[in-house]
């Protein structure tokens, strides 16, 4: 293919670059989960939580807690030095934990999320020869579980409640909400 070919067919996500978050990047992840999930600025993209939840969706403490995790990372896409978005993984046997998936409210929808998720496979497979992804989604959400559906994501049906009169998690606006597990199957490579 020829070179301005292949520049014009790159897309957001393939500009991207990976690395693993230090205690450096904490205020900024802060931020960014904030970002994609609650709140007036997370009404810009489409993972917003604001209609279920309000008040924090996480700290500086648990995200500290999972940069620092021994068995985990958190994962950043950048571009230009700029933070698009993040996941943590953890280590968990033979199957990895995926959460705090963000993306920036105005780059949801061109493709960064997918190539974090394709990257965090990548890792959780490669790295750890984890043969299954696990994540808990809150039910109430199903338009984020069908992209995980579209993802290869299956439902498993096992429900958690949610941590209600626990703020450092929100401010439920309903009382029926729970967190229900998916699974992806992995290929090591």
């Amino acid at each position: 293919m020829p070179e301005t070919t292949r520049e014009a067919a790159e897309t957001a996500a393939d500009r991207l670059t990976f690395r693993p978050a230090t205690t450096a990047d904490v205020a900024a992840l802060v931020e960014l989960v904030e970002s994609a999930y609650r709140g007036d600025s997370s009404r810009a993209g489409w993972t917003t939580e604001a209609d279920l939840l309000e008040g924090q969706r996480t700290d500086v403490e648990g995200v500290t807690a999972a940069v620092t995790h021994p068995d985990g990372v958190v994962l950043l896409a950048e571009r230009d030095g700029e933070l698009l978005a993040c996941c943590q993984l953890e280590r968990r046997g033979e199957h990895a934990y995926f959460g705090m998936f963000s993306v920036r409210p105005g780059r949801q929808g061109g493709g960064v999320g997918r190539a974090v998720l394709g990257e965090a496979e990548r890792f959780a497979a490669g790295e750890w020869g984890a043969a299954e992804l696990e994540m808990t989604v809150i039910e109430q959400r199903a338009d984020l579980i069908a992209w995980y559906e579209r993802r290869g994501f299956h439902r498993t049906g096992v429900y958690s409640p949610f941590p209600y009169g626990d703020e450092r998690f929100g401010i439920p606006l309903r009382s029926d909400l729970r967190f229900e597990k998916l699974v992806k199957a992995l290929t090591v490579r």
